[in-house]
């Protein structure tokens, strides 16, 4: 997931808490929640579905998939958040300092609705500032080796960093086509979901 995209894709709180529990529950949980955060688990869905048909992110999965041909979309969706955090033209460094505090802090917050396995995540991520720290070549780095570790079919060893790396001017055009619509996209889902509220 890329936590940080979807994180900054977010109009409240409870969404944020949402976008992050998406993909610890099962479907049938997710009306156990309070409607913001169910609101938020709405968003995340929009948002993967939007992001699945989008011809960028199309283009950016050939980066990938000749390595680890149908997880290339996880590895996209990782290198996005490198580049959402080294957009400046969202957030100065000083906005994407505080957006990650806050996003840690409204987790902690709402800690009596994240599973266990979320809160041992959250205590890392918030430990080593994921979110922020995206921006960083070894942030990704990190990042690309945790989905590697967790993929069942996928060696541990495979250079997708390094194609990361050797592609990343391709992967920036392909988010530079990408993100603006899905922001606007994010915007228009919030606005139905407010009226149905």
């Amino acid at each position: 997931m890329n936590y940080l995209a979807h994180s900054f894709l977010t109009f409240t709180d409870g969404q944020i808490v949402g976008q992050f529990l998406e993909d610890f529950i099962r479907n049938r949980d997710r009306f156990s929640f309070p409607k913001d955060i169910q609101d938020g688990i709405t968003l995340h869905r929009a948002i993967d579905t939007f992001t699945d048909s989008h011809p960028a992110i199309h283009e950016a999965k050939k980066v990938f998939a000749p390595l680890v041909r149908l997880y290339a979309g996880a590895f996209v969706d990782v290198s996005m958040d490198y580049f959402v955090a080294n957009d400046l033209s969202l957030n100065s460094l000083t906005e994407w300092k505080a957006h990650s505090q806050r996003v840690y802090r409204v987790l902690n917050a709402n800690e009596e609705w994240l599973p266990d396995s979320f809160k041992i995540m959250l205590a890392k991520m918030e430990h080593d500032d994921w979110l922020y720290n995206y921006r960083e070549d070894w942030g990704i780095k990190f990042s690309i080796q945790n989905v590697l570790n967790k993929a069942k079919y996928l060696d541990k060893d495979i250079p997708v960093f390094e194609a990361f790396l050797n592609h990343k001017d391709i992967l920036q055009e392909c988010y530079n086509d990408f993100f603006p619509d899905l922001l606007a996209h994010a915007k228009e889902i919030n606005t139905l979901i407010q009226l149905e509220n």
